[in-house]
C-alpha cells in the first residue's frame, strides 16, 4: 500500500512529461517562424499567437497544458522530497547503472530551473499578451496583437537572450533523463524498444536544447 502513492506519483509525473514534449515540439516549430524574413515572420507569427489565443480547441489544450505543468511540478517536488527523507526509488523506475547519471541524481534541480524559467517566460509573454499586465501590446497591419514585436523586443535584451540559451542545456538534461524514464515508469521495458527511446530521448533533448537555446540568440544578431 505505501508504494501506490508513489507509483501514482511518478505515473503523473510521466504523463504528463510526455504531453509537455509534445508541446515543445509545437512551441519550438512555432518560433522557427522568427527565423524567416521580418516582414513574412511577423504575418505569420502575429496570426499564429491569434490563432492560439481564440481557437476554442486550442483554448481546452492550453488549459491542459497549464494543470499539466502544475502537476509535474508538483508531484516531481513530492518525490524529491520523499527521497530525500526516506531514499525510496528515484524519479523512476530504473537500473542502478542508469540512476548513477548526474541527471538522474539532479532531476530535482534541472525541474526547479526550468519551473523559474517558466515562470519568468510566462511573466514576459503570457501575463502580458493575454492578461493584459505590464505595458500594451500594439495591433500590426492586420489587426492582430503584435506577439511578434514583443518577442522581437525582448530578444534584442542580451541579458535576457543569455538567460534563454543558458536556460536550455538544463532543459536538454531533463528531457534526456525524463523521457526516456517516462516509457519504463509506464512499464515499457522491451530491451531493444527501450535501445530506440534512449536515442531518441537524445536526439530529441539535442534538438530541444539547440533550438530553444539559439533562436533567441539569431533573433538578436538579426
Amino acid at each position: 500500500m505505501g508504494q501506490n502513492p508513489l507509483f501514482f506519483r511518478k505515473t503523473v509525473i510521466a504523463l504528463t512529461g510526455l504531453f509537455l514534449c509534445v508541446f515543445l515540439i509545437v512551441h519550438l516549430s512555432a518560433n522557427c517562424i522568427l527565423l524567416l524574413p521580418e516582414d513574412i515572420a511577423k504575418e505569420m507569427y502575429n496570426s499564429y499567437s491569434t490563432t492560439l489565443r481564440e481557437n476554442l480547441l486550442i483554448k481546452v489544450v492550453a488549459y491542459v497544458l497549464y494543470v499539466s505543468i502544475i502537476l509535474h511540478a508538483v508531484y516531481a517536488l513530492l518525490i524529491t522530497v520523499a527521497n530525500r527523507k526516506a531514499k525510496p526509488e528515484k524519479y523512476v523506475i530504473n537500473n542502478a547503472k542508469e540512476n548513477s547519471t548526474w541527471a538522474s541524481k539532479n532531476m530535482g534541480i534541472l525541474g526547479s530551473l526550468i519551473l523559474i524559467f517558466i515562470i519568468i517566460h510566462l511573466a514576459n509573454f503570457w501575463a502580458r499578451i493575454k492578461l493584459g499586465i505590464g505595458e500594451e501590446v500594439g495591433l500590426d497591419t492586420k489587426g492582430n496583437k503584435n506577439v511578434y514585436e514583443v518577442t522581437y523586443t525582448l530578444f534584442q535584451n542580451i541579458y535576457f537572450v543569455l538567460f534563454y540559451t543558458i536556460m536550455a542545456i538544463p532543459l536538454a538534461f531533463h528531457l534526456h533523463h525524463g523521457l526516456k524514464s517516462g516509457f519504463k515508469t509506464l512499464g515499457f521495458y522491451h530491451q531493444k524498444g527501450l535501445k530506440v527511446i534512449a536515442k531518441v530521448s537524445l536526439i530529441f533533448a539535442l534538438i530541444m536544447g539547440i533550438g530553444f537555446g539559439i533562436i533567441p540568440l539569431i533573433v538578436y544578431l538579426k
